[in-house]
């Protein structure tokens, strides 16, 4: 009998009687666990390498819980029939998921909410190449560096993709063939060790399971998984990887970066189906390619939790027109409701798709400000050109020859919009965050229909006791307060510096502090810090 935390981690290690030429293939082995309350969980194991076979468990409720396992070889006495207990405890630990478990939906399905209810903020950071060509030390210093930096969340890849075509560092790939995949317990027993660092710091794992974009004719050594796989092996090869990590705080990305739309939806709907069809799971999202919406497709798939999305990696008017007032703005009215998250805003230092300069720190921070108001806030991802390839500073990533030399990773995790993503999560840290909806009917005046760059996003909560106002460059702002309740704060927050200053709304006519965006908080609980001075009056 095993003691257990609740949302802890429990690891059934067993041995087969049977020899199997190709494991994955041959055999399935699934545990079916009792809790004290009598409710079953099935989940699959998973091979381990020779005749080691595992399953992983993160028991929800505290109390005695039993566990059968099932092999669909019942000759196999080392996999089938084994019976057993464990019994789990109160939580322990000192991240966010100790204490409040893993991630759900809200009871809206605006957001997200760990099991105990508490709301999450998805601040998330492209690190799509770390676990993947970074060494121990190099991942540990650079989750100590998102940490610091008040991010949540930390997107990877975890297969080998055209980004990193020779699979991991040490050159392990996570399978080879095609229409019948053999996979490489070595390449994820090296990864387990990054999933739980990441687990270990309180960040949430966020793996692609299936990458999913060719940008060019695949050769001898680039394997696609989520391209070239058959539906099966692409079935089978997800469901390894959730068999293997689905005990830890984790949200599912399943396809990364590629076109979903339309006839390609049939596809990835079977492939979703055939993963987590069968049981209950962490939540699930799809990463499109940029500016690609895929609501229509997959509204009513009950496998995909997230509607995840890119609005990509250019700075024209057409770009911007769509992040502000395209589907992000307008889908999240449609049923059944989902949480809706960027997963990739422009890259900062980033060449742009249009005006081929670099993307600066005030255009990532104002993509991700704006794509926090535009829907019901959620959440958003940062990226950083030189994290997410994992670079060092000597040429482009590989397959992106047109992005331009990016700065060595180390140096590119302290770029200004990595530092300043701490600042943001201080703001919405502070409020409130999961009661916003967007309210364009707060501004009297929208400077963005002139040109997207000056678009003013505005949320606020139902009962109108809490505004969030973000202002990328204009001074003057109009409001329309017959909306609001009256008697409420007003503070001028700076998201480059964090700093605070007293507003007055002055009937709805404002000037901010300096040039530059402001964000402007109204509420009936929020403050300065103490020490902080009023400012000028606006």
């Amino acid at each position: 009998m095993s003691g257990i935390p609740q949302w802890g981690l429990f690891e059934l290690t067993l041995a087969s009687t049977q020899p199997y030429a190709n494991p994955i293939q041959d055999a399935r082995l699934t545990v079916t666990f009792t809790s004290p309350t009598g409710q079953t969980s099935r989940i699959d194991g998973f091979w381990d390498g020779g005749r080691d076979w595992r399953a992983r468990f993160s028991p929800d409720t505290p109390g005695m819980w039993a566990y059968e396992t099932a092999c669909s070889n019942p000759a196999d006495s080392g996999l089938h029939g084994q019976r057993g207990v464990l019994e789990c405890g109160a939580p322990t630990g000192e991240t966010v998921f100790d204490r409040h478990g893993p991630l759900r939906l809200s009871s809206n399905r605006r957001h997200l909410v760990h099991a105990d209810g508490t709301p999450f903020l998805w601040l998330g950071d492209t690190a799509w190449n770390g676990p993947l060509r970074s060494t121990p030390d190099e991942w540990a210093h650079y989750l100590r560096e998102r940490v610091r930096q008040k991010f949540t969340a930390v997107q990877w890849v975890a297969t080998q993709w055209l980004s990193a075509p020779d699979g991991d560092i040490n050159g392990e790939l996570a399978y080879t063939g095609l229409e019948h995949i053999a996979v490489n317990p070595v390449f994820f027993q090296r990864l387990d060790a990054y999933v739980a660092a990441i687990s270990r710091e309180g960040l949430l794992n966020v793996p692609v399971l299936l990458w999913a974009a060719m940008w060019r004719p695949a050769g001898e050594n680039e394997v696609n998984p989520g391209f070239s796989l058959p539906d099966d092996q692409a079935i089978l090869l997800a469901r390894y990887m959730v068999a293997r990590w689905s005990a830890y705080p984790v949200v599912w990305i399943l396809p990364g970066d590629s076109d979903y739309r339309d006839e390609r939806s049939e596809r990835w709907k079977r492939i979703g189906r055939g993963v987590f069809g069968e049981s209950s799971h962490a939540p699930v999202s799809l990463h499109p390619a940029g500016r690609q919406w895929n609501g229509d497709d997959f509204r009513h798939e009950a496998w995909l939790d997230i509607l995840g999305y890119q609005s990509g990696h250019g700075d024209d008017e057409e770009t911007m027109e769509w992040l502000v007032n395209g589907p992000p703005a307008h889908d999240w009215r449609s049923e059944p409701t989902r949480p809706l998250i960027n997963l990739e805003p422009p890259y900062e230092y980033h060449v742009s798709y249009h005006s081929k300069t670099r993307i600066s720190a005030d255009y990532a921070r104002c993509s991700l400000y704006w794509s926090l108001l535009v829907s019901p806030t959620a959440g958003v991802t940062y990226g950083g050109h030189g994290i997410w390839g994992w670079d060092d500073g000597t040429a482009p990533p590989i397959a992106h020859p047109n992005t331009g030399i990016p700065l060595p990773w180390q140096q590119a995790l302290l770029m200004d919009g990595s530092e300043q993503m701490a600042h943001l999560a201080d703001l919405f840290g502070s409020i409130e965050w999961w009661r916003l909806m967007p309210a364009p009917e707060l501004l009297s005046q929208q400077p963005g229909d002139q040109h997207k760059s000056r678009f003013i996003t505005a949320a606020r909560s139902a009962e109108g006791d809490l505004v969030v106002v973000y202002i990328p460059s204009d001074r003057e702002l109009h409001l329309n307060l017959s909306h609001l309740p009256d008697a409420l704060s007003a503070i001028w927050f700076d998201p480059r510096t964090g700093t605070r200053r007293a507003a007055v709304l002055n009937g709805g006519h404002l000037t901010t502090p300096a040039a530059g965006d402001w964000v402007l908080l109204l509420g009936r609980a929020v403050s300065l810090p103490v020490g902080h001075g009023t400012g000028e009056p606006s």
